[in-house]
């Protein structure tokens, strides 16, 4: 896990990508939705608390849905970006401002707070308790992050670029996982260890998307570690991905994709 200060800076850096973020982040299974709608008990109307909405990915389809949101992101680009795209659901409010600091109107409690690729950028301090504050008795809490799997079958490019990486200091740490669908670590234990909270469900999901050179590249400037490289190891690094992807018949690759869905229920 980052430090405090890693945690700051680097979500910090999100904002940078506000007009790449919708384009290029990829859209979150509507599996992944209806289960959440379904075993969180929702019904159209009800009123969602959004942690880091940031361009509104998964609020749009919470929002095409019927539900009410109110979203908290803290970097201005990404949440004018967010009213932009949202701009047609009246229902829908983003707020500028970070989760630790914001507090919802004393006459609001909300049935559900999500967070989708943003809860582990709260600190861990802070973000159950003030989940359970913002959530009417019985509400829920739901979180999940987009990352990295890698299927038996999967596409070797990424593999093979890791020489690219060593080369511009950016190797990954002695024996960092490269996970299978349905091997992403849980939290289980983290949720039930705050006492605020109970588990209701758990589950994997898993989905694939290509990209060409520029839609990769595209992607890869929307991660935060790749954001605060300095231009020459992203200069060096992007330059032998488009020569690479080049040599390639189609000029593309496959990236394979894994969340695992937590919901948990507000204890009394």
């Amino acid at each position: 896990m980052p430090s405090d200060r890693d945690r700051e800076r680097l979500r910090g850096t999100f904002d940078r990508a506000g007009a790449l973020y919708q384009r290029a982040r990829p859209e979150y299974p509507d599996e992944l939705i209806d289960h959440l709608v379904a075993v969180s008990g929702l019904h159209t109307g009800d009123r969602l608390l959004e942690v880091g909405c940031g361009t509104g990915k998964a609020t749009l389809p919470l929002a095409r849905r019927g539900f009410r949101l109110t979203c908290v992101e803290l970097g201005a680009e990404l949440g004018a970006a967010a009213r932009r795209n949202l701009s047609g659901f009246p229902d829908v409010e983003v707020v500028h401002d970070s989760f630790e600091q914001w507090s919802p109107p004393h006459d609001v409690r909300f049935d559900l707070v999500l967070a989708a690729t943003a809860w582990h950028w709260i600190a861990p301090t802070v973000r159950y308790r003030k989940a359970r504050t913002a959530l009417r008795p019985g509400g829920h809490l739901a979180f999940w992050s987009a990352t990295h799997v890698f299927p038996d079958d999967g596409d070797p490019f990424f593999a093979e670029i890791q020489d690219v990486y060593d080369e511009i200091g950016e190797a990954l740490p002695p024996g960092t996982p490269r996970p299978r669908p349905g091997e992403l670590g849980e939290q289980r234990a983290e949720i039930e260890a705050s006492g605020l909270f109970e588990v209701v469900d758990v589950r994997h999901f898993d989905w694939e998307t290509v990209h060409d050179a520029d839609s990769y590249i595209d992607l890869l400037d929307t991660f935060s570690g790749h954001i605060a490289m300095d231009a020459w190891q992203r200069g060096r690094l992007y330059g032998e991905i488009r020569r690479r992807l080049s040599a390639r018949p189609d000029g593309r690759l496959r990236r394979h994709w894994g969340a695992v869905l937590h919901v948990a229920r507000r204890r009394a």
